[in-house]
């Protein structure tokens, strides 16, 4: 008789399978230390793209396709990180991009640099939850001391917010690829912005780009451009310039239709057959009258405009496109008013837009249909000039991010200095706070308040400046109660980055300091990862992105 408890009895039992075989479980403290490592490694991927020096990345997807960026939302979405617990990272640069439209390498990097201070506690059996409480404490008093030196600006002085706009706006184009022209773009952006609504729809801001020229040669068309469309014989003979013109803006096919794709008509004699075709005709002369009666000298419609009626328009001395694209036609709607019609029966003086110059332009090898001096003026065109489509393709990224930036910068008034400077006050802050803290906390807040200190420690590695030197004079002249004093490039010193300028607002590195905390509070709380071998078969593999 075997005894329950005995040995032999253990052997025998059935052992207790939970998961599928194949299924790669891993967990507890090597777990945690193998993501903080697959964190770094992304971290790695994008650290040099920091700042006015930062290097730009070449990413070549499965086609074949070159993308060339230093923006660390398009580098972080090209690469195709496998790794779960680092694509919390990719997430969280993906959420300022969209949230802030600045600073997504400050966030990666801040992120990563969180996890590597504290790894040697992990090491040590510090429990994570421990970490996370006072990591969680140290962003809430950083976002408080933040918000306390916060500059705000007048918004009732319209040359001093116009200013402070200008100078976020250059900042965060110091660190594109355009930070040679950030001035002459910087107004341009600004200009851009101030010409919305007071909801500041990113959409009502168009962007054509235009092969060849200098980057100089970019324009801001404070109405809408589109590029000409497809046309008929006939055209050329078309007017190209008016002036106070009347528009109309159609969803209406003016074109002659095969029979075959229409209808079956049967016929029993050549004359009913010449009826069918005068009365075919005869609906689109009738349409054509309309037009021409409502006044308008102007005709754009979404869909196809045939030989017939663009000679019709020609004699008449009117302009017409077909096949405009909807968000063109939209937003020529709500620039030169007036509304998109589906039929012509009603196309009275309400329905009609109008502006002040519609002409047609060459720009670089196209031609291009500009409407200026637009009544309802709530939309506006950047058209881009450059050499390389890769080189236009990153200037319009850039110059997204200094719009999302000046549309914030309008939403929220409050203005910090970059350049590391907001950053090493908080460290400051921070680690003064924790020496009068007793246990644990005193150092994890001392950890937090070291892994501040990334941002201006990267960007002089980036600069090739000695990171070391300048982080030294940069804790002293903090010390002083030099509050706004950073890393300045130019001289490969330390300046007081509000007297040079050099501004951001501070919802960027409010959004920047909570995502990363988040992100690292999150990738420390996993102690297990379970993968499924069948699912993982099941993944399409052929993303067309590089594997990371």
């Amino acid at each position: 008789v075997l005894d329950i408890n005995s040995p032999a009895k253990m052997m025998l039992m059935p052992q207790v399978i939970l998961l599928k075989e194949g299924t790669d479980t891993s967990q507890g403290r090597p777990q945690l230390i193998s993501n903080i490592n697959a964190c770094e490694g992304v971290v790695d991927a994008i650290r040099t793209t920091l700042g006015p020096r930062g290097m730009d990345k070449l990413i070549v997807d499965g086609q074949g396709k070159a993308t060339i960026s230093n923006d660390g939302a398009t580098i972080l979405n090209h690469l195709d990180v496998e790794h779960p617990a680092a694509k919390t990272l990719v997430e969280i640069a993906k959420s300022q991009d969209a949230e802030v439209g600045d600073g997504t390498t400050s966030v990666v990097l801040l992120a990563g640099e969180m996890l590597r201070q504290v790894k040697p506690f992990i090491e040590d059996n510090v429990h994570p939850q421990v970490i996370v409480r006072s990591f969680r404490k140290a962003t809430q008093m950083a976002l408080t001391k933040l918000k306390e030196i916060a500059i705000h600006t007048q918004k009732d002085n319209p040359a001093e917010q116009r200013a402070m706009l200008e100078n976020c706006a250059a900042t965060s184009l110091s660190s594109k690829l355009v930070a040679q022209h950030k001035e002459f773009f910087s107004k341009l952006v600004v200009d851009a912005v101030t010409h919305l609504d007071e909801l500041l729809p990113l959409n009502m801001i168009g962007t054509k780009k235009v092969k060849g020229g200098a980057l100089e040669d970019s324009l801001l068309v404070t109405g809408v451009a589109f590029k000409k469309t497809f046309s008929y014989a006939g055209f050329e003979m078309q007017p190209k310039k008016y002036v106070n013109p009347k528009i109309a803006l159609l969803n209406v096919e003016l074109e002659l239709k095969a029979e075959k794709e229409n209808a079956e008509v049967r016929l029993d004699s050549v004359e009913e057959y010449q009826s069918v075709v005068d009365t075919e005709w005869g609906i689109l002369y009738d349409k054509l009258d309309k037009i021409v009666e409502s006044g308008a000298k102007v005709v754009l419609s979404k869909l196809p405009i045939g030989d017939v009626a663009t000679q019709y328009f020609a004699d008449r001395d009117m302009f017409c496109a077909g096949r405009v694209a909807d968000e063109d036609l939209k937003r020529t709607m709500r620039a030169c008013g007036g509304s998109i019609q589906t039929s012509v029966n009603s196309m009275t003086p309400d329905v009609l837009g109008s502006c002040e110059l519609f002409e047609e332009k060459q720009i670089g090898g196209e031609r291009y249909n500009v409407f200026t001096g637009c009544v309802e003026a709530k939309t506006c065109t950047f058209i881009l000039r450059g050499g390389a489509e890769q080189f236009i393709e990153e200037v319009e990224r850039s110059l997204h991010d200094a719009i999302m930036i000046v549309r914030r910068a309008i939403k929220n008034d409050a203005v910090v200095a970059g350049g590391g400077a907001i950053e090493m006050e908080l460290s400051k802050h921070l680690r003064d706070h924790s020496r009068t803290v007793a246990g644990k906390e005193q150092l994890l807040i001392a950890a937090y308040a070291r892994a501040l200190e990334v941002i201006p420690r990267q960007l002089c590695d980036n600069a090739g400046f000695d990171s070391t030197n300048i982080l030294n004079k940069l804790r002293q002249k903090h010390a002083q109660g030099g509050v706004w004093f950073g890393v300045d490039i130019v001289k490969e010193d330390v300046a007081d980055n509000l007297q040079t300028f050099v501004w951001e607002p501070a919802v960027v590195k409010i959004n920047a300091l909570t995502a990363a905390s988040e992100a690292s509070c999150v990738i420390l709380s996993v102690d297990e990862t379970i993968k499924n071998p069948k699912s993982q078969m099941d993944q399409d593999t052929s993303t067309g992105k590089r594997p990371f």
